[in-house]
């Protein structure tokens, strides 16, 4: 798992870097990942604009920002994800907001479909299942804790539609969308928050 950890770290960008590759798919009209299509294509450039509205507009509380502030352990923030991905678009600009909020946070970024190693490492109910966050202590190497696909609030949203209709349809994609703009990623704040030991 250390080496899996090390080469995907080795490939790994910062964020910046991933926001910038973002801008370049869009004018070129291209995407990450291994399908090209031409839906894969306008979901990159719908979520180039969510995140760039979101990179603006979180609000991280008080209580948040002093937390991050205080944690002591030196850690690696490392996500999976893909550019056309609707659910990475929302939640990947909340870590690197909280990431910033802390001197020992390293955010880094990771393609899914450049790592299949590590993504299978961290599926969800056997699926490649993205954004994924995996946290690493910097010191020891080890894994601390993993998160997503999506926050709690829409993971149970998500559950209850299925059982009731069998299978996600785009009316609901479209229901998430709105919860999404809704929440405002608060319900990522919160769940991360509660995943850090912070020392104070």
């Amino acid at each position: 798992m250390e080496q899996i950890l090390k080469d995907s770290l080795d490939k790994s960008i910062s964020y910046q870097a991933y926001r910038e590759l973002m801008s370049q798919l869009v004018e070129n009209n291209s995407t990450t990942g291994n399908d090209k299509g031409e839906d894969m294509v306008n979901f990159t450039k719908l979520n180039d604009q969510r995140m760039k509205r979101w990179d603006k507009t979180i609000k991280v509380s008080d209580s948040a920002k002093e937390d991050l502030a205080n944690l002591e352990a030196k850690q690696t923030w490392l996500v999976l994800t893909e550019s056309w991905c609707g659910d990475a678009a929302h939640i990947v600009p909340v870590f690197n907001k909280l990431a910033e909020l802390s001197p020992n946070i390293n955010f880094r970024v990771v393609l899914r479909d450049d790592n299949e190693t590590l993504m299978n490492q961290f599926l969800t109910n056997g699926g490649k299942s993205i954004p994924k966050l995996i946290i690493i202590d910097d010191i020891s190497n080890q894994v601390i804790n993993s998160y997503g696909p999506r926050p709690t609030e829409a993971t149970q949203l998500v559950l209850d539609y299925k059982t009731k209709h069998g299978l996600i349809t785009p009316e609901f994609k479209e229901e998430l969308q709105q919860w999404y703009n809704k929440d405002k990623g608060q319900n990522v704040i919160s769940d991360v928050m509660n995943l850090l030991t912070v020392s104070v």
